[in-house]
């Protein structure tokens, strides 16, 4: 009787590779070191049972029997080579039984949803009867808004934006992405998450050469990235991003988290002013007991010119939990005050900014409103409400006034109020840049009254609108098996055409920004045509977010 032999590693598990299959709900039989099982009873098994909604062939139905197996015909081989060699790719196979030979392969995944009870909630709401087919990749289009913010839209492979719009005397054009990778180790922490996925699509092995495979494909001149493993980073992430021409700097999470944020820039494009890391976490106050960090660089476009306006860029992860808006809130305006502290000039103006990031929060709650308008009255606010992401404020307790306190040195107005400690500034060699740290000022500010109104001097705009206009369905820039929602975002100080101005912007740069172009993001029905996220195309639970701007010199 033909058997199917798996290395001896758990209950009922085939090992190929790196990777881990569960492939039988009974016990198989010993036989040694290895585990055995008759061919009968696996095609037995597989006509009993679907294949996992987690297997997903492009132009193939995920909810069918697999074929009859005759073992007259061809043998089974449990090794897929994408799970041995890190770079290799998928094989889809047309399943027909006269298509399969001595050498095809089969994979089946460990976890199988018996009923719709086991899908992700949003998925079950696009069910309309039949099986589900999943397709390979669904294009995003580049939207254009030159001009008065008419957009055109173009296919994916039109790279040339600038092309399109009109120019007008001297310009820089610039493009940044913003992309939380997720982390590997988070994704193996909270595997519950990642349920509806095939189990390959789930090794770093697999998603890193994805990952890569996009930011390739942008080439965005400035890459914000969340969750950077540090390991990873290190090994893998920095040594191939630096073969791409980018100069990479990166921040871990203080304690004991392993990952990070990374500002990576072309350097034929920028050269780095200054480097300011962000720690949230201050053990002398209770309040901030988080590891997230940020990252705010100052660069500087290389153009012929004598002097060339620098951009101030931010990157940063804030707080997951829902229900600690008063943290998040606090991070935000550290970060802000140093955001403010680097791109602030002699003159009293602020060099153009764009900040990026994962922010835990949806659009229109209080704190993506705050960053928007400038402003935030936050007196009875429950502290569940701040970042949108709980539905019902019960037994919450309300944001105390201040939120803060005033030994972390920084203002309601999201400053700091003592000179902060000087720092070294470094260039792309690395060596100390005296010039830099001069023109370099901190914003003093006296001591003020306190109230529950917060306020930033900034005029942020944000790149997305949030929602579909043909439809008004919302985009979602993450999508797992417990939520599809916007949470990460890429802001960037408009010029006065392009944002209404907040408080505070008076003291901004009168020419800022001007937004060129966006990648266009998805809905949830979009994603969960092919199977959510990661998939076999994309390998983070986050979409990336990509911009191209326009700096008027």
């Amino acid at each position: 009787m033909e058997t199917w032999r798996c290395v001896r590693r758990g209950y009922g598990r085939c090992v190929a590779g790196r990777g881990r299959y569960s492939m039988f709900p009974y016990p198989l039989k010993s036989l040694g070191q290895d585990w055995t099982t008759p061919l009968e009873d696996l095609q037995r098994y597989c006509w009993n049972r679907h294949i996992s909604s987690c297997l997903r062939w492009p132009g193939h139905y995920s909810r069918v029997p697999y074929p009859y197996l005759s073992s007259r015909h061809f043998s089974l081989n449990c090794r897929p080579p994408l799970l041995c060699e890190s770079g290799a790719q998928f094989q889809y196979y047309n399943w027909r039984p006269d298509h399969l030979s001595n050498t095809s392969s089969i994979h089946l995944s460990s976890y199988i949803m018996n009923s719709d009870k086991d899908e992700p909630s949003s998925k079950r709401r696009k069910r309309h009867g039949k099986g589900d087919v999943y397709l390979g990749t669904i294009k995003r289009n580049w939207e254009y808004l030159c001009g008065h913010n008419k957009e055109k839209t173009k296919d994916l492979e039109d790279k040339n934006v600038a092309s399109t719009c009109e120019d007008s005397g001297e310009k820089f054009d610039f493009s940044v992405m913003s992309y939380n990778i997720l982390s590997q180790d988070l994704l193996e922490d909270n595997s519950h998450l990642y349920r509806h996925c095939r189990r390959p699509v789930l090794h770093w092995g697999f998603r890193f050469p994805n990952i890569l495979k996009e930011i390739k494909h942008f080439d965005a001149d400035v890459l914000c990235l969340q969750e950077v493993q540090e390991d990873h980073y290190g090994t893998e992430i920095k040594p191939s991003l630096e073969s791409l021409g980018y100069h990479c700097e990166y921040k871990m999470k203080t304690g004991r988290k392993p990952d990070g944020c990374a500002i990576c820039f072309k350097h034929s494009r920028f050269s780095l002013l200054s480097v300011n890391p962000v720690e949230f976490c201050r053990r002398d106050i209770p309040l901030l007991d988080r590891d997230n960090i940020g990252l705010v660089l100052l660069l500087q476009p290389r153009i012929p010119r004598a002097a060339s306006p620098s951009i101030c860029i931010a990157n940063t992860h804030l707080l997951y939990n829902p229900r600690r808006g008063d943290i998040k809130l606090t991070q935000l305006a550290m970060l802000l005050a140093e955001i403010s502290s680097v791109a602030h000039r002699k003159d009293g103006s602020f060099c153009p900014i764009v900040m990026c990031g994962d922010f835990n929060s949806v659009p229109g709650s209080p704190l993506y409103s705050f960053i928007k308008e400038g402003k935030l009255n936050y007196e009875g606010l429950a502290i569940g409400k701040v970042s949108g992401q709980e539905q019902s404020s019960r037994g919450q307790r309300i944001l105390s006034i201040p939120i803060w306190p005033p030994n972390l040195g920084i203002s309601q107005n999201c400053v700091y109020e003592v000179p902060q400690v000087p720092r070294v500034e470094k260039t792309d060699s690395g060596s100390d840049l005296a010039e830099a740290q001069q023109e370099k000022t901190e914003v003093l500010m006296a001591a003020e009254n306190v109230s529950s109104r917060l306020q930033h001097h900034f005029s942020l705009s944000s790149v997305y609108s949030h929602y579909l206009p043909d439809t008004g369905l919302p985009e979602v820039t993450t999508c797992h098996s417990q939520s599809a929602i916007t949470v990460d975002y890429i802001f960037y100080s408009a010029e006065k055409e392009d944002a209404a101005r907040g408080p505070g912007a008076e003291d901004a740069l009168v020419g800022g920004l001007k937004l060129l172009a966006r990648l266009s993001l998805l809905t949830e029905q979009d994603l969960w045509t092919v199977n959510g996220l990661p998939n076999e195309h994309n390998s983070s639970d986050h979409l990336p977010l990509l911009a191209k701007f326009r700096l008027e010199l």
